[in-house]
């Protein structure tokens, strides 16, 4: 390549090539070919673009392919989950399990079609199964008896089991897991409480033993939270109308949580609230006989009944001769009347049995207005329990239902 300036012997040879045009129209010199660097970049460069461009473009349609998918697996399950859970010809269905896919398959594979063999208990309308998922968790089914599933009035106690189940939430209620309300089979699946109904427990030497103190005190107190709950801290009241010892669900840790919701209300602040009379013969308020009104005091009193039963360690109508000489004879104390089962509590303990036997007779009170709330007695529990004057071991029955001790509480 030449500049401007060069020597004259240079014209004509051809080796000599330039790049400006004037020179090349004026000495005939040839136009000099593009840089060997320069050529090889340019190279390098198309050579990397058709390698990387497809590379690059099937990456791009690969993730538009799974998003697409995905979304479109989304949206099928959400049109999946929506035709399950609607009702069609009085049918409702609705089952999931812990990864969120339907598992009605596996209620039916793991109990192989219901099989006696893991019946675990049977009502008056319905049997109790148990189940492991494949997901390794362990439920509770209620199916209710074929002959039974097209009686009108069990339809609804299973329905409105479901309504009020899938509204509240709390520890010492029990978890509803899904539902199948169908015209040839009706079930329902539940949290799995290992040891059984607190009636069963107490009804067994073996678990009554085990079922020590301070365990029973504390499952009256969930007791008392869970009412709670329900009669103050849900949008609508909700009344359950069966409050009993079957009813009470322990856990393996023995904790307890408050089943069967079949007869469960929601209260109207509008309206009268009248029903039929419902529960468990023995636990039921007495002004339901007459008033047919059903309000949070028919589950006071119902809890109050529990209450005691925990501790004597059998339902308390069978103190009823033991109370009516209390209130002439002093000489009956809550010791005497205490599970004997179990040794004498401590007086640590002994002063929550104590506490506890006090609610429990406010609870007992046969003017519905005179009962303390639940809201009052779970706060209650809440608070550091106030020493007693009197001797704890010497407290007799009638004190213990009388005015002087249930305002020392202010119950």
């Amino acid at each position: 390549m030449v500049s401007l300036r060069f020597p004259v012997s240079l014209i004509g040879n051809k080796g000599v090539c330039t790049d400006i045009l004037y020179v090349q129209t004026e000495y005939q010199f040839q136009p000099c070919p593009a840089s060997k660097v320069r050529h090889n970049l340019v190279s390098k460069v198309r050579h990397n673009l058709v390698i990387v461009l497809p590379i690059l473009t099937f990456l791009i349609i690969a993730i538009f392919c799974l998003l697409y998918l995905r979304h479109m697996h989304i949206a099928i399950m959400n049109k999946y989950a929506k035709a399950m859970t609607a009702t069609k010809n009085g049918d409702l269905f609705c089952i999931w399990n812990y990864d969120g896919t339907i598992a009605y398959e596996d209620i039916i594979t793991q109990t192989e079609n219901f099989d006696m063999k893991y019946c675990i208990g049977t009502g008056a309308y319905g049997s109790v199964y148990k189940a492991q998922l494949p997901s390794g968790k362990v439920v509770a089914l209620k199916k209710l008896h074929g002959f039974e599933a097209e009686v009108p009035a069990f339809d609804e106690s299973f329905r409105n089991e479901i309504k009020v189940l899938s509204e509240i939430r709390h520890r010492h209620i029990v978890k509803l897991y899904g539902y199948c309300l169908h015209r040839r089979i009706m079930f329902l699946i539940y949290e799995y409480m290992e040891k059984g109904s607190l009636f069963s427990v107490l009804c067994d030497d073996v678990e009554a033993m085990e079922l020590d103190w301070r365990k029973r005190v504390n499952i009256v107190k969930g007791i008392a939270h869970a009412l709670s709950y329900l009669h103050h801290d849900c949008i609508n009241p909700i009344v359950h109308r069966d409050i009993s010892a079957s009813n009470i669900l322990l856990n393996s840790e023995w904790e307890p949580s408050v089943g069967d919701f079949g007869t469960a209300r929601f209260l109207s602040l509008d309206s009268s609230n009248r029903t039929i009379v419902a529960g468990t013969i023995g636990y039921i308020a007495p002004e339901l006989a007459y008033s047919m009104l059903v309000g949070e005091k028919c589950d006071v009193y119902s809890f109050g009944v529990v209450a005691l039963e925990t501790l004597v360690g059998r339902h308390p109508k069978e103190l009823s001769s033991s109370l009516q000489s209390a209130s002439t004879d002093n000489g009956i104390t809550l010791c005497d009347v205490l599970d004997q089962r179990l040794p004498q509590p401590t007086m640590s303990v002994l002063l929550d049995i104590v506490h506890l036997a006090i609610v429990a007779f406010a609870c007992l009170n046969p003017n519905p207005s005179s009962r303390p709330t639940m809201k009052c007695i779970s706060q209650h529990f809440l608070t550091q329990f106030t020493p007693l004057s009197i001797p704890l071991r010497e407290i007799s029955l009638q004190q213990l239902m009388s005015q002087e001790l249930r305002h020392y509480l202010n119950l």
